[in-house]
């Protein structure tokens, strides 16, 4: 896109939610609100007018719905969309995500409220990361999503190394990354896998839950206190960091509530730091697609303590932030 305003279409059937949001985007330079729409109909007429660079799109509307809309936005004028639901929609989120949406920021409340203000920094952080975003990796992503496979990890050498850990951070794009690996992954895939997808409370239950019933391991959200074990995956809850504690039973997973001015919730950087200090050598650290460099330091641990760590490339991340700073930092072994 061009490094003029970033121009946005507002579908909401909410009166009060069209005009909070667009207030809210119109009073932060360098994006400018081209239009609003009431359903999926006449969203699909205004950004075929209007030719927008980004959508912010409700779910739930009438005539025709959020759904409907994507599929037919992604065949016909495929353009960055952002979700704005309630956390009473969290299952339906990661529907809309793995059927084209790039991100999503949860609604505090259902009902027309002057709350809705509360998201204004987390959603204009997420227009502005439109500028890095790449809709044909997210497309081609998706389409992977039909096709199996996955190469064995090795260690640079080229010789099979004793992993009893791997820890995964992703964020923008993150969940469709995610099902693409842990699908593929084949039952009684070992060890354990430790996830931190920057996300709100609310939703990481339903992430899990999507995931573990479409995967021959087990998915779950993280407890306080479990035993981690081999053949399953841990996502941290959404608005809390993870990290381990090892005790006579085994290594446990220890939830912790964010600092007032924790910029990332949940951390990568606290989670690998975690790792690097009980596996060392047996761990592997990968980053995926998403925005800022959250996961830098982390890694770069885990690859001191001897483990091995790897970054996605800027071939096929949604945004390749995340993975260029681990890259920068000289944390990554393998891209």
């Amino acid at each position: 896109m061009s490094e003029g305003k970033i121009r946005v279409l507002v579908v909401d059937d909410s009166a009060f939610s069209r005009q909070t949001i667009r207030k809210m985007l119109e009073e932060e330079e360098g994006i400018e609100v081209v239009g609003i729409a009431t359903d999926g109909i006449d969203a699909i007429s205004k950004t075929l007018k209007l030719k927008p660079d980004l959508i912010t799109l409700d779910l739930e509307m009438p005539e025709m719905d959020g759904f409907s809309f994507l599929r037919y936005l992604m065949k016909e004028r495929p353009t960055p969309v952002i979700v704005v639901s309630s956390y009473s929609d969290s299952k339906t989120v990661f529907k809309a995500l793995e059927a084209g949406a790039v991100d999503f920021i949860a609604k505090p409340t259902p009902r027309a409220s002057q709350e809705l203000n509360n998201i204004k920094a987390d959603l204009l952080k997420k227009v502005r990361a439109v500028r890095e975003m790449n809709l044909e990796r997210l497309k081609r992503n998706l389409s992977l999503l039909q096709r199996s496979g996955l190469e064995g990890i090795r260690s640079s050498s080229g010789e099979s190394r004793r992993i009893d850990v791997i820890g995964i951070a992703s964020s923008t794009g993150g969940p469709q990354a995610l099902q693409l690996i842990l699908t593929r992954l084949p039952e009684g895939f070992m060890p354990p896998i430790l996830i931190t997808q920057h996300m709100p409370r609310g939703f990481t239950a339903s992430l899990a839950e999507r995931l573990n019933r479409l995967s021959k391991i087990r998915v779950k959200e993280a407890e306080q206190g479990e035993v981690i074990q081999n053949s399953t995956a841990y996502i941290c809850p959404g608005g809390r960091h993870m990290t381990l504690k090892r005790q006579q039973g085994g290594v446990t997973i220890n939830l912790e509530e964010p600092d007032k001015d924790d910029r990332y919730i949940p951390s990568a950087d606290r989670l690998f730091t975690s790792i690097a200090e009980h596996f060392r050598a047996r761990s592997i650290g990968i980053v995926l697609t998403g925005m800022g460099s959250d996961e830098r330091d982390g890694l770069l641990k885990i690859r001191t303590k001897g483990g091995y760590t790897i970054g996605e490339s800027d071939e096929t991340a949604i945004v390749f932030g995340m993975p260029k700073e681990a890259i920068k930092a000289g944390a990554v072994m393998r891209v």
